[in-house]
């Protein structure tokens, strides 16, 4: 790879004339929204007053690598298929297809779930009167479909309409953080004996479940190479992505300390258990308490969550559709993931393939017991799927194609390394249970087996339909 064969950033033949939306703004929103998740919070505070030196151990040790490297290899390659494209021409089809396949499974999963998500946050949000909704199917799959086809018609009318849920489900996000993290001076306001300490540092424990909790936590801020997916629709990708990555990394940073002090600190006031899947409404109620301006202040705060759980996943199936696109334009796949609408300039087909994947995936997390399991052992696993797409991105700084790391400064290579190893500590300790309820042998055994499955699969696929020798279409591109 030489100097001269470094892709433009508006190259025509790379990004097929797709329609560029998506602004600076557009983007530094969509970077907070994907990474600050809001059940990390939670699972932090479970390490009690070790969060904050945990979770500066975590940005020291993954998230300041994840943001060198696609920093650096979105500027050397800023084409619409980000992290796909990076290992497809650093290390050749087999290996570009099979990161493309992780990060699509891990999506599919993702999205799912965020579904299954919205009727027990929506039920939290109106109190004990809608408890019921969670647990009636046909409500449930009912709202779930009217969802999933208003995600896929958003999706096929483009990062025009996309671009505007993703930026207020950000904003939203952003304003659920900031009344948590002011809900301590609320109850300072109200003289009450809050312990709130974002800034003490204590070693963490060594157990099993601490350190289980530690591998979630290090790999919690993952998710700032994504938006290259769709760098061909950025407006200048290859300084704007640059540049979101350095204005939202102190803002994603404050709100997971500080949003977790704050969780830890109500926690410890009232001596309840933390809830893993829903911290922030928990939270703000046992803040503000059930009655009056209070309660409606949590509730508001809960609908927020719920705009972010849509954006989120309206921001995720935008990437999940154009994994498909890139590897058919690539001859991977059938050239019918890759075909555009005239008006939109998006992979119709490739949305409404993942739409029915992603309905079949509603339909085995409710179809019975044992459909359950299967979904909740698939969504266990999804970390791993896009752990192993991570190994693939911080292992092409160092060992990818030589003219290529030669550019790529000393210190990103290094950086590389440290997230490389993290990422394998990540890929061990998240088959182990944070849960001390679950045992910890089958867990590892259907986690690690469900992802050995999928990933037999996937190459499966690959084999069947490219059976030919493998080419070397990265020299023919470069």
């Amino acid at each position: 790879m030489s100097t001269a064969a470094t892709p433009s950033p508006d190259a025509p033949g790379d990004n097929h004339h797709l329609s560029r939306q998506l602004t600076l703004r557009d983007l530094v929103l969509s970077q907070v929204l994907v990474v600050v998740g809001s059940s990390w919070v939670g699972l932090a505070a479970g390490l009690g007053h070790a969060q904050t030196l945990v979770w500066l151990f975590a940005f020291a040790v993954f998230y300041l690598p994840m943001a060198a490297v696609v920093y650096y290899l979105n500027r050397e390659m800023p084409l619409e298929g980000g992290l796909y494209v990076w290992a497809r021409r650093s290390f050749g089809d087999i290996t570009g297809f099979l990161t493309a396949w992780n990060v699509w499974v891990y999506g599919l999963v993702v999205i799912a779930l965020l579904l299954f998500q919205l009727p027990s946050e929506f039920a939290f949000m109106i109190g004990p009167s809608a408890a019921w909704i969670p647990e009636s199917h046909p409500v449930v799959l009912t709202a779930i479909a009217i969802l999933l086809t208003l995600l896929t018609l958003s999706a096929i009318r483009g990062l025009a309409l996309g671009k505007w849920i993703h930026n207020v489900s950000g904003a939203a996000m952003i304003t659920a953080f900031a009344l948590l993290i002011l809900a301590p001076f609320w109850a300072y306001a109200h003289h009450l004996p809050i312990h709130f300490t974002p800034f003490e540092l204590h070693l963490p424990k060594t157990d099993p479940t601490s350190l289980a909790l530690i591998g979630q936590i290090i790999f919690a801020s993952s998710g700032l190479e994504y938006i290259a997916i769709m760098a061909g629709e950025v407006k200048a990708p290859s300084r704007d992505i640059g540049r979101s990555i350095l204005i939202a990394s102190p803002i994603v940073i404050l709100m997971f300390t500080l949003g977790t002090a704050s969780v830890l600190s109500f926690h410890e006031l009232t001596h309840s258990t933390i809830n893993y899947i829903a911290p922030i409404p928990q939270t703000l109620r046992l803040a503000f308490g059930d009655s009056g301006a209070a309660t409606l202040l949590a509730r508001f705060v809960i609908l927020l969550l719920q705009i972010r759980i849509l954006g989120t996943a309206s921001y995720i199936f935008a990437g999940v559709a154009r994994l498909p696109m890139t590897a058919g334009w690539d001859h991977l796949i059938p050239a019918w993931f890759s075909r555009l609408n005239p008006r939109y300039r998006t992979p119709t087909n490739s949305i409404l393939f993942s739409a029915a994947f992603i309905a079949l995936l509603v339909v085995l997390g409710s179809a019975g017991v044992h459909a359950a399991e299967a979904f909740n052992v698939l969504n266990n696993s999804s970390t791993e799927f896009y752990a192993l797409a991570y190994l693939v991105m911080f292992a092409v700084p160092i060992i990818g194609l030589a003219a290529l790391r030669k550019r790529i400064p000393t210190w990103v290579i290094i950086l590389s390394a440290v997230g490389l190893l993290s990422t394998a500590a990540t890929l061990a300790l998240n088959a182990y249970p944070f849960n001390t309820s679950t045992r910890p042998a089958p867990f590892a055994a259907k986690i690690l087996g469900t992802t050995l499955l999928i990933n037999l699969l996937g190459f499966a696929f690959y084999r069947i339909r490219n059976q030919r020798p493998s080419s070397n279409l990265t020299t023919s591109h470069l």
